[in-house]
């Protein structure tokens, strides 16, 4: 059995689209990361950087349980486990799908989070970091126009990085876009939208999705971006496991 970590976000979508996909089972277990449940000692064992998604996979290698953090990471472990399913064992094909999976991780999924920060969530209005990040979302959607234009999606075949892409773009308008700019990114994006199991992967939490809309305030404004997420209790508990791991 699996266990997901899981918040209502584009990091905590790819892998429940992925898992959807796999038609696999799997125990969702929330982690509410406006009220700094991401914080626990407990989780900071399973994911060391206090971020969701986090798995354990209750049969992991050798028969042990393994528990991992970093989305990326844990899609390319199911992918293996599943017998290199949405990622080629064949040496080429498997880095296409690689290279696009690292573009979501080192650009897509930073940059246009920065986006929606200064956009949506910052208390005032930064006029730079909004032109600075708009600016660069725009840059990555062109990015994926291009490839867009060139294979149906962006590894070729409908893979890893399709689903870890998605969910990102889903808030363009948070990010100051308009799909309709990018035709061959609204192309694919209906194609990706249109799958059972995508929809199924949106649907984990969904009434908790809903009601999370709204910009965050108060101490769930310090565990997201603020106080409780640099405090001297959280570090303190991040220091507890660098030493515990030392031992």
């Amino acid at each position: 059995m699996l266990d997901l970590y899981f918040w209502t976000t584009p990091n905590g979508y790819k892998v429940t689209i992925q898992l959807e996909e796999l038609g696999w089972d799997y125990n969702v277990v929330p982690v509410h990361i406006g009220k700094g449940e991401q914080f626990a000692p407990d989780f900071l064992k399973i994911s060391p950087n206090n971020k969701i998604p986090a798995l354990v996979d209750r049969d992991g290698p050798g028969g042990a349980p393994y528990a991992l953090f970093e989305s990326g990471a844990i899609m390319m472990y199911l992918a293996e486990k599943s017998g290199f399913r949405f990622m080629p064992q064949e040496l080429r094909a498997r880095y296409d799908v690689i290279q696009w999976l690292m573009f979501q991780m080192a650009g897509v999924g930073p940059m246009l989070g920065q986006a929606h920060h200064f956009r949506r969530y910052a208390p005032e209005t930064i006029p730079y970091a909004v032109e600075r990040y708009t600016s660069e979302a725009a840059r990555i959607y062109r990015v994926l126009d291009r490839r867009l234009g060139e294979v149906e999606y962006l590894a070729g075949d409908y893979s890893l990085a399709d689903m870890a892409v998605y969910p990102w773009l889903r808030a363009h308008d948070w990010q100051g876009q308009a799909l309709e700019d990018f035709p061959n990114v609204l192309r694919w994006y209906g194609a990706v939208r249109a799958r059972p199991a995508v929809q199924r992967g949106l649907a984990v939490l969904k009434e908790r999705h809903e009601r999370n809309k709204a910009k965050p305030e108060g101490a769930a404004w310090d565990a997201l971006f603020g106080k409780t997420q640099f405090s001297d209790d959280t570090r303190r508990a991040n220091d507890g496991q660098d030493a515990a791991a030392t031992r």
